[in-house]
C-alpha cells in the first residue's frame, strides 16, 4: 500500500545537471528561465502552474464565456550529483526543495552531444538513474534518536515503523514500492520521505531518435525501470519541443499530432499524484474541480465551498460521455442517465455534477 499525499498537485523535475530539466520546464510553461550549458545554472527552484489538456473540457467550454481548467503545479530544481545527501554540489538545499512536493519527474539524458556538458563526462542514463535514486533515499538516524529518548507510546509505534522503513531503504529499495499497512502509511506521510513519492521517467532524446522511435539507451532504461517499480517511461525531445514552442500555432498544431509528448507528460503527472477532477457546467461557465481519487460526494462538494459539504443533500450527476452522445441535459434526463447520488457516492473522473445543499441561513444550490 503506497503512501498517499494529503492534497497533491505538485510534481518536481529531478535529474543530473544538463539533462534537459529546465528546457522541459520552459517548454511546459512557455516561460523563459535560464537553461544554460553548465552545472547548477538553476539554483533556486522555479515554479509554475500549467493547464491540464483535456478534450472533454474543450468540448464543454465551446459555448461558454468563462472557463477554469484543471492545473498542475510544477517545480524545476537544479541538478543533483553524487553526494548530494551529504551536501555535495548544492545538495542539501535541493533535497529540501524536493521533500515538499507530491511527485517526481525524473529527467534522463539519452542523447550524445559534445557541445552539452555531462557532469560525469559521459552519457549513461542507467548510471544516472542509480545516482539520483540513491541520493533520494533519506537517512533516518536523527529521527530514530529523538524517538528513542521518549517514552510516549505513539512515538514508540513510530519508531518501530521507522526501523522497518530504514531496513527497507538500506536494502536499496524505494519506500513507494513497499507493501505497507494503513497505520504505517499514516506514519510515512508525516516523514515526507523522498522515495515515497511517485516517479515518472522522462527520457530526453535527440530529435531524430524521437521521431524514429529508436534510441540505443532505451532498452537498458526500460530494463532498469521494470526492476525498480515499473513506473511510466515517456520518451520526449527537448530540442523538438523547443522548436514546436517557437512555431506559429497552426504549424505547431499540425506537427504535434504525431510528435508532441508534452500533453502526455502533463496528464500522466496529474494522474500519478492521485488526482482526478469533476466538472460543474452551465451556459456561462465551466470549471474543473480537482479532488483526490476515491473522494466521496460531500467532500467533493467541499472543494467548491465548505457550506456545500456541511449542508450536503445530494449530488445530481451525469457522465460526460452521455452528455456528449445525447447532446443536452434534458436528453440525458430523458434517457434515464441523470442520477441523484448520496453521501456514499465516490466521484468519478469527468463527472458533471450539480450539488444540492442546505445550511442554516442559506439555501439550496
Amino acid at each position: 500500500m503506497p503512501p498517499r499525499p494529503g492534497n497533491p498537485r505538485r510534481p518536481r523535475g529531478v535529474g543530473l545537471p544538463n539533462v534537459g530539466k529546465s528546457t522541459l520546464f520552459n517548454t511546459l510553461t512557455k516561460l523563459s528561465i535560464p537553461a544554460e550549458n553548465f552545472p547548477f545554472c538553476t539554483i533556486e527552484p522555479n515554479e509554475a502552474r500549467i493547464n491540464v489538456p483535456d478534450e472533454r473540457f474543450d468540448w464543454l467550454v465551446s459555448c461558454t464565456s468563462q472557463r477554469v481548467s484543471a492545473f498542475l503545479e510544477i517545480h524545476d530544481i537544479a541538478g543533483l550529483i553524487r553526494g548530494a545527501h551529504e551536501g555535495q554540489g548544492l545538495g542539501n538545499s535541493f533535497l529540501s526543495h524536493i521533500r515538499a512536493v507530491d511527485g517526481i519527474f525524473h529527467v534522463l539524458r539519452a542523447f550524445e552531444d559534445p557541445d552539452v556538458i555531462h557532469v560525469d563526462d559521459s552519457v549513461d542514463p542507467v548510471r544516472d538513474l542509480e545516482i539520483i535514486t540513491e541520493e533520494l533515499r533519506l537517512k533516518l538516524e536523527d529521527l530514530e534518536k529523538s524517538m528513542k529518548r521518549s517514552n510516549d507510546k505513539q512515538l514508540k509505534i513510530e519508531h518501530e515503523c521507522c526501523e522497518k522503513f530504514k531496513a527497507w531503504v538500506t536494502d536499496g529499495k524505494d519506500i513507494r514500492l513497499g507493501d505497507w499497512k494503513t497505520a504505517e502509511v499514516e506514519v510515512l506521510n508525516t516523514f515526507q520521505l523522498l522515495t515515497a513519492k511517485p516517479v515518472i521517467y522522462l527520457v530526453n532524446m535527440n530529435e531524430r531518435d524521437y521521431q524514429r522511435k529508436k534510441n540505443k539507451f532505451l532498452p537498458k532504461i526500460h530494463a532498469w525501470v521494470q526492476e525498480h517499480g515499473a513506473e511510466p517511461i515517456i520518451p520526449f525531445s527537448c530540442s523538438l519541443e523547443r522548436n514546436l514552442a517557437d512555431m506559429p500555432d497552426d504549424e505547431a498544431a499540425k506537427y504535434c499530432e504525431e510528435n508532441n509528448a508534452i500533453p502526455k507528460i502533463i496528464k500522466t503527472g496529474f494522474s500519478s499524484i492521485n488526482l482526478i477532477y469533476f466538472f460543474t457546467a452551465g451556459p456561462d461557465e465551466v470549471k474543473c474541480w480537482q479532488i483526490r481519487r476515491q473522494t466521496k460526494a460531500p467532500q467533493a462538494a467541499g472543494a467548491i465551498h465548505s457550506d456545500f459539504e456541511r449542508g450536503f443533500i445530494c449530488a445530481e450527476v451525469m457522465k460526460f460521455e452521455d452528455l456528449k452522445e445525447l447532446g443536452s441535459e434534458p436528453a440525458v434526463k430523458a434517457a434515464g442517465k441523470y442520477r441523484q447520488e448520496g453521501k456514499t457516492y465516490v466521484v468519478q473522473d469527468g463527472d458533471i455534477i450539480f450539488f444540492k445543499f442546505n445550511v442554516s441561513g442559506g439555501g439550496k444550490k
